[in-house]
Parts: structure tokens; C-alpha cells; sequence
């Protein structure tokens, strides 16, 4: 896509990861918004996993009983909530069979064509 900017703040992963997608495909406004949203749970996922591989796996609870680590459940759930972001924005699989790109594009431009998008 022509002109679209790298939003500030983004680390290395989630740079390469906008940087990646956008050149690649073209997306609308809503899709670019869940993208952000990707490449920010990157840089997260990246620090946390930076953070938890000289991190005990095990702590001890208030109670002194063993627990699990925080930051690998906060890992398990951002990861979790970046798959689900992954399935909403709906890129074309490269190594779908013939005809699944070209569905998505016909649903892109009957919805430009609905708000006067493009031409």
C-alpha cells in the first residue's frame, strides 16, 4: 500500500511484522487498526519472552505455595489474543487453492464499490 506509515512506537518484531503485511497486501482502515494491534502484542511477546527465559518458572505464592510465573500466563493470553486477531483480519492464504484471493477481492470491492471507495 502506498503511503502507509509504520505507527510510532513500534519495536523491531512488530515493524517487521507491519512492514511485511502492508507491503504485501492492501488493507482497508479497520483491518489496519487490528494490524496495529498485531504488531504491538509482537513487541510484547518479545519482551515477555525475554523477560521469562532467565525468569523462575515457578514462584511462591502468598501462602509460600508454588505457583505458576505470572508473565507465562500473560505470554499464554497474549498469544492467544493474537491469533484471534490473526483469524479477524482474514488474509488471503498464499498457498490456497485458485479462487480463494480472488473471493476476498470480490468481497473488497463489492464493499468499496458500497462506500464509494476506489474506482
Amino acid at each position: 500500500m502506498d503511503n502507509i506509515r509504520t505507527p510510532t512506537g513500534l519495536k523491531a518484531a512488530g515493524r517487521r511484522t507491519w512492514q511485511d503485511v502492508t507491503g504485501k497486501y492492501e488493507l482497508r482502515f479497520d483491518e489496519l487498526d487490528i494490524l496495529e494491534d498485531i504488531c504491538r502484542l509482537n513487541d510484547q511477546i518479545y519482551r515477555l519472552d525475554k523477560e521469562l527465559k532467565d525468569a523462575p518458572l515457578m514462584l511462591k505464592g502468598s501462602q509460600g505455595q508454588d505457583v505458576v510465573n505470572p508473565m507465562v500466563t500473560e505470554l499464554r493470553q497474549h498469544r492467544a489474543t493474537k491469533k484471534s486477531l490473526w483469524s479477524q483480519l482474514k488474509l488471503p492464504d498464499d498457498n490456497a487453492e485458485p479462487g480463494v484471493n480472488a473471493q476476498r477481492k470480490g468481497g473488497q470491492s463489492r464493499w468499496a464499490a458500497a462506500y464509494g471507495v476506489g474506482g
